[in-house]
């Protein structure tokens, strides 16, 4: 038994030692295979890492209209434009151009667009130029004319939507250059959301006669128009600054809508850097037109969309810059129309909150001595920006056309040079707020847009003088009509009543030529030239066409103007003014057929940026 009972223990024992071993042999390769799953895994993961993003689509609309053999009929109509077999596998880039020779602002953009082809095609995508409408506003200012200068913002915009859409464009250069040519043009950009460029055509340079110093542009003719009436200027004079006044190509000379519009542009960052200070006929213009083809190709490889740059950050941008060059009342109407296009929230009430912390620091023309050529000369508007920047009154993190923010793109701009005049340092501004006051009253519940450079004055109080039209006040003016402290009311020219809301640069320029700048107001439901200075307040809602205020009032009423409170207010009761509503009566449509028609029926108030598509019922 004991024999047995040893030869037992010591079968379980190696038993269980073999038991031992086989579970650490089991363990180990387990461990084994554990470590090698880690290492596996890790392997793995280091390649997921380091694996190629997959290439961008740089054609997400073309391709839809043109690949394939369904497709061969598109391919088929593009032979004969030029295209070759190899283009059609390239992104299609429009370049909507906005040449035309009625007006001097636009008469060279068509060569302008074929360098934009050549940069285009040059950085591979491939170019395809087409033309949209401009209208001149100097040319058919105190006409009837002139009630489709708004108009044809909407047209433009509406154009270039419907070519870049309907030809499945993968991206587009817009070139503008007449005033309403910049909003059109970003307008159609907001809404197709495609990666675009907007490039300025560039400012003329001024005009003189031979023997004067003098520097002329389109407002000298306009106010020499004014003194000609008040018989202090000869018809030979007269002629003379008009054979001068425009020497060639290029936008209007001063800080006039155009010029603000395209620094406005630039400062929300849908230009390349330096678009908007370039004379019109210059390497600097051609060589930005060269590169804005090769920057849409590159925001389409970034995936940078229109909308990624113009957020509510980029307005504020825009609106500070407009203010510290002094700019156009325009900027108000068109980037608030602007803002809606790309489905940003943007009020009047926003240009008021901007301006009290922003200073105007250009001195340029209307209200100041310098031209934008001039600007030009010491370095654009560039160095001002980076002043602005550095003292926390840019939004320097907003993307921008370049691919990289405004802080980047602005890193390396030079200050102004010493002894330059034109713009002055944040210490030592022409105005220490905006010069553009929003102002509301029981003239303007819905508000007003006044330009007040303080050379003006703060206030000011005077009789109202009414007219129902625009011909008929200036028909006064320059007739002598108009005292020392009229009010002058110009009305049923507003969006829906004039139809178009006509400047008054006429009217205003006449009253600069007479000397009457400083004791004459001028208030409308229209709006101004961005060459208007003097006391004036527009954009007047709601309009006198729809009722406003601005219909009841009558001769002599008092008219009280104060831009320190910001306040528009006729002197007249409430009960006054409602036995007056009573009895007025809406006048009929100066137009009920066609473009000025279908624009009265849909256009909204210029508060919130005349727009011909709000909260549509489709």
């Amino acid at each position: 038994m004991a024999v047995g009972v040893n030869f037992y223990n010591q079968a379980q024992a190696v038993h269980s030692k073999g038991i031992i071993s086989a579970l650490g042999l089991f363990l180990g390769g387990y461990l084994l295979r554990l470590r090698g799953r880690r290492i596996a895994m890790k392997r793995t993961a280091t390649k997921k890492t380091t694996k190629k993003k997959a290439a961008p689509n740089l054609r997400p609309h073309s391709a839809i209209m043109l690949d394939g053999p369904d497709r061969a009929p598109s391919r088929a109509m593009l032979y004969p434009t030029g295209f070759k077999k190899s283009d059609f596998e390239k992104p299609i880039i429009g370049v909507a151009s906005t040449w035309s020779n009625v007006t001097p602002c636009n008469m060279h953009i068509d060569e302008l667009a074929r360098v934009a082809e050549v940069g285009t095609n040059k950085a591979g995508g491939k170019a395809i130029v087409f033309n949209t409408i401009t209208i001149s506003d100097g040319i058919s200012m105190g006409t009837e004319g002139m009630k489709y200068s708004l108009v044809s913002r909407e047209v433009i915009a509406d154009s270039i939507e419907t070519v870049v859409g309907c030809g499945c464009m993968d991206g587009f250069v817009a070139i503008g250059g007449c005033d309403k040519n910049m909003p059109g043009c970003m307008i159609a950009i907001a809404r197709m959301n495609r990666p675009a460029v907007f490039v300025y055509g560039g400012t003329i340079l001024p005009g003189c006669i031979t023997g004067q110093t003098r520097k002329l542009d389109i407002v000298s003719v306009f106010e020499a128009v004014g003194v000609h009436a008040n018989n202090k200027l000869s018809d030979k004079g007269l002629e003379e600054i008009t054979a001068c006044a425009i020497p060639g190509a290029g936008s209007c000379g001063g800080m006039y809508t155009a010029n603000t519009m395209a620094s406005a542009i630039e400062a929300m960052g849908m230009s390349l850097p330096g678009s908007s200070a370039q004379a019109a006929i210059s390497p600097a213009k051609k060589k930005d037109c060269r590169e804005a083809g090769a920057a849409v190709l590159n925001l389409l490889k970034l995936g940078i969309k229109p909308l990624d740059i113009m957020t509510k950050k980029a307005f504020e941008n825009a609106i500070t810059v407009v203010i510290a060059l002094g700019g156009s009342t325009n900027a108000v109407l068109h980037l608030l129309a602007m803002a809606y296009a790309a489905g940003v929230k943007l009020t009047i009430d926003d240009f008021t909150r901007i301006g009290k912390k922003v200073p105007v620091l250009a001195d340029l023309k209307p209200s100041g001595k310098y031209l934008m050529s001039e600007l030009v000369a010491v370095g654009g508007i560039q160095p001002m920006m980076k002043t602005l920047l550095r003292a926390g009154l840019l939004h320097g993190d907003c993307m921008t056309v370049t691919g990289r923010t405004m802080a980047q793109n602005l890193a390396k701009s030079k200050p102004y040079r010493k002894g330059q005049k034109i713009v002055r340092p944040l210490s030592r501004p022409i105005k220490k707020s905006s010069h553009l006051v929003v102002m509301y009253g029981n003239l303007a519940p819905g508000g007003g847009v006044a330009k007040i450079t303080g050379k003006e004055g703060m206030s000011f109080i005077g009789a109202a003088k009414p007219f129902d039209s625009e011909e008929r006040a200036m028909k006064a003016i320059l007739g002598g009509k108009i005292r020392k402290g009229d009010v002058i009311v110009i009305r049923y020219e507003g969006p829906r009543g004039g139809p178009g809301m006509r400047e008054m640069l006429g009217p205003t320029a006449a009253i600069m030529g007479a000397g009457l700048g400083n004791d004459v107001a001028l208030i409308t439901d229209g709006r101004f030239s961005g060459g208007t200075h003097g006391f004036v307040v527009g954009h007047i809602t709601p309009e006198a066409y729809a009722g406003g205020a601005l219909a009841l009032v009558k001769r002599g009423d008092s008219v009280t103007i104060d831009a320190e409170r910001r306040q528009l207010t006729l002197g007249v009761s409430a009960k006054e003014l409602a036995r007056r509503r009573k009895a007025w009566r809406k006048p009929k449509p100066r137009y009920t057929k066609g473009v000025l028609a279908k624009y009265a029926s849909a256009v909204t108030s210029a508060s919130l940026g005349a727009v011909t598509d709000y909260n549509l019922e489709v």
